[in-house]
């Protein structure tokens, strides 16, 4: 449970308070509420597949008998690109967090460039260090994380506005659905769990909705205590985040009385976004190594590195608002396709045209029906993800 909450939990709950907050407390919880009851229904049918395979089939392997081979490479492109999207947005928010400090503490004036440039550089040679050394390093991070949240609960609780709280605009929470599926997004470790506990589905199915309820309520909290401090609307408020594309964290001074409320706000963003970015860009390396043969030897490791890091920081350095958008990519597109559609065709495949579901392996109950509801949101979300990057926000309006 704590490894899927912790795989939920990282550097995109620092966006989703920006990208939610114009809406207000109670809309952004019910958007939050359905984008986690979707995930975690995909989540269970992607395990109910993997019930289905011999032990050891991952994603792709499980795409390629079910789908084909045109399943298979979707399946690949998509997850390479939510991997990229997802370094990208890490890596500018991880810059806009030094340049900031760095301005903060010398009174030197450090550009977003030059602080995406030091974190995408520097972290990206501690992921050619290897596996051990990355773990060691993102576990004391975790640690670190862990505590200056709890810190900045207990301590954020007492700057809560009240009247920030009452306010709502419905309509508005329509577009922070793409990032809330980010928020959500660990299903590509569903079939690593299997052999982990055993096949034991009673276990597997406690093991996803109870992880990602944990997620789920720290999420609650951590919007009940942003949206309670910074202003969804006017100066220095989340509105003025979003079209910045900054974190959420850092308005948080011109709103609170105590320096120490915004100080481990500021540790706490940074932690989680390395934590973040260390987790995706391992798991690239890792899949770029297999994918194209490359020996993780010092030569290897090098060609891998530069692999990552240089398109990560073109993208990262060119693209304005590149944390927010790149976080409303990847889930919009790269979350509600392979995430989300994808389990639900792969499940209705083997179920009805198949015939591969047993009574001991369903792990998600409600027949068609519920495949088709489902089926429809991330259809809906997709299309919504489509309008928000062309621009067209007043069809949204229009269709919902």
């Amino acid at each position: 449970m704590f490894l899927v909450g912790g795989t939920c939990i990282g550097g995109g709950m620092l966006a989703f308070p920006v990208a939610t907050g114009m809406s207000g407390l109670m809309p952004s919880l019910i958007m939050m509420l359905i984008c986690w009851g979707t995930m975690t229904a995909t989540a269970l049918l992607l395990l109910e597949v993997s019930l289905w395979m011999d032990e050891g089939k991952h994603l792709i392997s499980m795409t390629s008998e079910i789908l084909g081979t045109a399943g298979k490479v979707v399946s690949w492109c998509l997850y390479l690109f939510i991997c990229y999207a997802s370094l990208v947005g890490y890596t500018a928010g991880g810059g806009m967090q030094i340049a900031y400090a760095f301005s903060d503490y010398t009174s030197i004036a450090m550009s977003k460039d030059v602080g995406a440039g030091l974190f995408v550089l520097f972290f990206g040679v501690v992921i050619c260090l290897g596996n051990y050394f990355v773990g060691r390093v993102n576990a004391i991070l975790f640690i670190a994380m862990v505590a200056s949240y709890i810190a900045l609960v207990f301590i954020g609780i007492p700057e809560i506005k009240t009247a920030f709280l009452t306010h709502r605009k419905w309509g508005g929470s329509l577009t922070a659905i793409p990032l809330l599926l980010t928020a959500f997004s660990f299903q590509t470790m569903v079939p690593s769990l299997t052999p982990y506990l055993q096949r034991n589905v009673k276990a597997l199915r406690v093991t996803i909705v109870g992880g990602t309820t944990i997620a789920l309520i720290i999420y609650a909290i951590w919007q009940f205590l942003m949206l309670g401090i910074v202003p969804a609307e006017g100066p220095n408020s989340l509105a003025e985040a979003f079209i910045k594309g900054e974190p959420a964290t850092q308005f948080l001074r011109e709103h609170v009385n105590g320096q120490w409320v915004y100080v481990i706000a500021e540790y706490f963003a940074f932690f989680a976004i390395i934590t973040s970015f260390l987790g995706i860009a391992l798991g690239l390396f890792d899949f770029l190594a297999d994918g194209l043969h490359i020996k993780k030897d010092n030569t290897g490791r090098t060609w891998l590195g530069v692999l990552i890091i240089v398109p990560t920081l073109i993208c990262a350095l060119y693209f304005e608002r590149a944390f927010i958008v790149a976080m409303e990519i990847s889930g919009g597109f790269g979350d509600s396709i392979l995430n989300g559609i994808i389990p639900v065709m792969m499940a209705w495949i083997g179920r009805y045209k198949m015939g591969l579901s047993t009574p001991d392996t369903l792990c998600l109950r409600g027949g068609k029906p519920a495949l088709l509801m489902i089926g429809l949101f991330f259809l809906c979300a997709l299309v919504l993800a489509v309008l928000l990057q062309t621009g067209n926000l007043s069809a949204i309006h229009q269709l919902f």
